[in-house]
């Protein structure tokens, strides 16, 4: 029977008894932080490799770059290819960084609020900037608009991805609106993966601002754990199919591929867009962490052995997003409580509460030892209307930390709605 449906007195019995269960818990005294997508010790494992594969002598990339010295300043070679063949576009599309694609985005943010796009007028000077925020979405994208002092603007996500209607109506009516965040494969947290027909509308958008950018952010394209990997419209074609060539820049990192502190982070967008960044680098670095590339050249080779190295991966993650669906089922299923997504790949699953009921859900498994991202996070400004979605990172824990992790978040859901329904 669904809960709401109960008479309070049954009501009053499975409170006491879920309590009791919950405090029984609490005493164990579990000491577990889950509020982040971080690779668990097995899947940075696979990596070790890496740490000792130049040997002494070794600097020399295959084509012959001097990886110990100054220069190549859009990265080396071989570590572009590489990325090419991941997003499906041509080498020298793509610019290689240091190891965060967050901090390439951030730059490219700074960049344009200062300077402009290409020069063009400092967004900074024609009044109040803002961009497009699917929700729920990215905390780390909303965080650096808050920075900037960007004004946020929500966009509804739905199974195919944003709100098209919502977006091309925003886009092209206001010339303030200058970007939007898109993760388009395995979105964060939803596990979303953008349909054919929303890719297309978003290459075709007519922006009221000639300077509008979307920030592609292809975090999870290859970090797929069940089924083959999706396949989407390749965004750079389709815009410039569309007459829009500058407008998506495209970013992509091997942070949670290698190792998550010291992986190679990589953007790639038109010859053009590309020309003018290079241009940029001269003034803003000496280069890159070459040898850090050509570590990873060394051991992954090329795409192939990416794809290998990512099947490794999956067969670690599986299990645990398994666990998570069966614990949930088990516990929650069919009490009329909850609903949370089933996804294929990235490293979240999105959890939608009893409305009112996720920051004391939250708050619950903190005081049993559970720390989760905090409720709201996945919104812009960290307010979700409904006070209902929970992100859950399962991949850093252990099986077994896993297990009791979510025992004590169903728990916890059940104990917040019964409170809610009493």
């Amino acid at each position: 029977m669904k809960w709401m449906e109960m008479p309070k007195p049954e009501l009053k019995k499975l409170f006491d008894g879920t309590l009791a269960a919950y405090e029984g818990r609490k005493a164990k005294g579990l000491k577990l932080n889950m509020s982040r997508g971080v690779p668990g010790r097995e899947q940075l494992a696979l990596s070790n490799d890496m740490l000792t594969i130049l040997g002494e002598g070794d600097y020399l990339s295959p084509g012959g770059t001097d990886c110990r010295n100054y220069g190549g300043l859009e990265g080396i070679p071989e570590m572009k290819a590489i990325f090419a063949d991941i997003l499906d576009i041509r080498p020298d599309e793509v610019i290689v960084g240091g190891n965060s694609s967050l901090a390439m985005m951030f730059d490219n943010v700074a960049v344009n609020m200062s300077h402009g796009v290409r020069d063009g007028e400092p967004w900074m000077r024609q009044g109040r900037v803002k961009f497009l925020c699917p929700a729920p979405g990215y905390d780390r994208h909303f965080t650096i608009c808050e920075y900037f002092h960007i004004e946020m603007i929500p966009v509804q996500m739905t199974g195919d991805g944003p709100d098209m209607d919502m977006v091309e109506a925003l886009v092209s009516s206001d010339p303030m609106v200058k970007g939007m965040w898109c993760v388009p494969v395995f979105s964060n947290p939803e596990g979303c993966v953008y349909s054919d027909g929303t890719v297309l509308r978003m290459a075709a958008l007519k922006p009221a601002a000639d300077d509008f950018r979307l920030y592609w952010d292809n975090a999870y394209t290859i970090h797929n754990f069940s089924g083959p990997r999706p396949a989407i419209p390749n965004i750079l074609r389709e815009c410039e199919k569309a007459g829009n060539p500058n407008m998506p820049l495209i970013f992509a990192s091997f942070s949670k591929v290698s190792m998550a502190g010291a992986g190679v982070a990589a953007m790639a967008s038109s010859l053009s867009n590309c020309e003018y960044i290079r241009k940029r680098f001269f003034v803003q670095t000496i280069g890159p962490d070459k040898l850090n590339q050509l570590r990873h050249v060394r051991f992954f080779k090329n795409f192939e052995g990416v794809m290998a190295h990512m099947a490794k991966m999956a067969d670690i993650v599986r299990p645990k997003f398994e666990l998570v669906q069966n614990i949930l089922q088990k516990e929650l299923g069919g009490l009329g409580l909850a609903e949370w997504n089933v996804p294929a790949g990235g490293y979240f699953v999105s959890f939608n509460a009893p409305r009112g009921c996720a920051k004391r859900i939250v708050s619950l498994c903190k005081e049993a030892g559970v720390i989760l991202t905090g409720a709201g996070a996945t919104f812009p400004y960290g307010r979700d209307p409904w006070d209902r979605n929970i992100r859950i990172a399962p991949t850093y824990p252990s099986l077994d930390e896993l297990r009791e992790a979510m025992e004590i978040f169903c728990l916890s859901v059940r104990l917040a709605a019964l409170e809610t329904l009493m």
